[in-house]
């Protein structure tokens, strides 16, 4: 509780002027201070948070090989994207933030994932069915819409770069399925990139509590405005521990425009960079007080970075003024540049500080040459395309990954079972290097004892030899 500060005039030369005292904590001291209240708050934004509750049918009987758990390490446990109609039911229960009054829902990735019905319960208990707009797997959004008649209660975007470690903010969601439930605390940190929860590493924490069921719910400051979308916590029972995770909504509303616009898939702006983390020992060489900055490793030809300017082995270290101190909050800042503008970065080079200008623009979609793969491979019913910038920006690869990408999986067909998925990278076969979806059709006809295959999923390799 803080009182309002007393106003002081100063005398300074012949002009006078009111300063502000400096508001210093007290105890309240009227009944009306004691009974100060969030609930304001709550009445304005509590109708725009919603209950997210997504299934999917499951159909062909898991494959055997999936209780092998040597094949469970280099495969997973054998869940598609899209599920497997016909058998048990999977569910997952979240929430989510109306953000518009035609009925736009915003909610985490993770709670849709593989999902194919969703239903979603306002809090004056009506129950209405929506459809999936648009999934972005790399920030852990998707955007629903409902299908009912509107308008629709919403809440308003606020600015979460003008967050303050501090500052108070309630957490609005579904914990446990209990129903609708507040949370009060502060900022607990800003800008939180270790955290791996998603691609775009740069969260709110917060201690307000947050439990399994808030996923997708509200984080909302104290002028009833959406400055977050909580999303994870830290914690060894499961349980709230006071150690929360938001994505800023200024990432949000990117991925909310590209709903908006039409478009399914988020396009964002092309670096055309490779970038790394400074070391301490990287920061001894370059003679830098402390390991910050985002050191860039190469640069692709005929890119934004190289019309811009930028070489390796410059160091970068802010993006329109923001400070970039790691990849993770680089990568932010530039994903959150308006495509079609220009994007300013600080940079050092030879321990000289240089401003460059990059045209923030997509990256290019080379002829994708899309090709389903049949036959008796691993690889029947895969749908595969060909390696572009685009296609790296949008499956999350490292750019110098060579080899051709999974983009579909049929169900119930052979690579269902062996459970290759949608970003998965073919590299060789039989020892055959895949350069194109042509080489990996050719490298698959005919029948063979045995396959020996090479895959990149994530940042591993996996080789392995299954059976013709």
């Amino acid at each position: 509780m803080f009182r309002i500060g007393i106003m002081l005039t100063v005398m300074l030369g012949t002009a006078v002027v009111a300063a502000p005292l400096a508001a210093e904590p007290a105890v309240p001291t009227s009944v009306a201070e004691i009974n100060l209240s969030f609930a304001p708050i709550v009445k304005k934004v509590a109708p725009a948070v919603v209950n997210v509750y997504a299934s999917r049918t499951d159909s062909q009987p898991r494959n055997p090989l999936f209780n092998d758990p040597i094949f469970r390490h280099f495969f997973g446990d054998g869940d598609s994207e899209e599920g497997r109609p016909g058998g048990p039911t999977a569910q997952s229960l979240g929430s989510g933030v109306l953000i518009d009054p035609s009925g736009l829902v915003v909610t985490n990735y993770h709670v849709i994932a593989g999902m194919t019905d969703v239903k979603v319960a306002l809090s004056d208990r009506r129950e209405l069915e929506a459809t999936i707009v648009l999934r972005d797997q790399r920030t852990d959004l998707a955007v629903l819409r409902l299908k009912g008649k509107g308008p629709f209660p919403f809440m308003e975007f606020d600015d979460s770069d003008k967050l303050e470690v501090g500052d108070l903010v309630l957490a609005i969601g579904d914990p446990f399925g209990v129903g609708q439930t507040v949370t009060q605390g502060i900022i607990s940190a800003l800008a939180r990139t270790e955290e791996g929860i998603s691609h775009y590493g740069f969260f709110i924490q917060t201690d307000a509590a947050i439990n399994p069921g808030n996923s997708g719910g509200a984080l909302v400051d104290m002028r009833g405005r959406l400055i977050g979308i909580n999303s994870a916590i830290v914690s060894q029972t499961g349980s709230s521990v006071g150690i929360g995770f938001a994505i800023p909504s200024d990432m949000v509303k990117v991925v909310v425009a590209t709903a908006k616009s039409g478009r399914t898939e988020v396009r964002r702006p092309w670096l055309g960079a490779g970038l790394q983390n400074v070391s301490r020992e990287i920061a001894d060489s370059l003679n830098l007080d402390r390991p910050a900055g985002t050191l860039v490793t190469d640069v692709t030809p005929k890119s934004p970075a190289e019309a811009a300017g930028l070489k390796q082995g410059d160091l970068i270290v802010s993006v329109d003024g923001q400070p970039t101190d790691d990849v993770e909050a680089f990568s932010y800042r530039f994903a959150t540049a308006p495509l079609g503008g220009k994007v300013t970065l600080s940079i050092v080079r030879d321990s000289k500080p240089l401003t460059l200008v990059l045209n923030a623009e997509p990256a290019p979609d080379l002829p994708r040459d899309p090709v389903k793969i049949a036959g008796s491979s691993p690889f029947a019913g895969a749908t595969v395309i060909n390696i572009s910038p685009a296609v790296a920006e949008e499956y999350s690869l490292d750019a110098a990954r060579q080899g051709v990408v999974i983009s579909d999986v049929d169900e119930e067909s052979r690579a269902a079972a062996l459970n290759l998925q949608k970003g998965d990278v073919i590299i060789t076969v039989n020892d055959k290097k895949i350069e194109t979806t042509h080489d990996l059709q050719q490298a698959t006809t005919g029948d063979h004892y045995f396959w020996k295959i090479s895959i990149g999923r994530g940042n591993q390799i996996i080789t392995t030899v299954i059976g013709g």
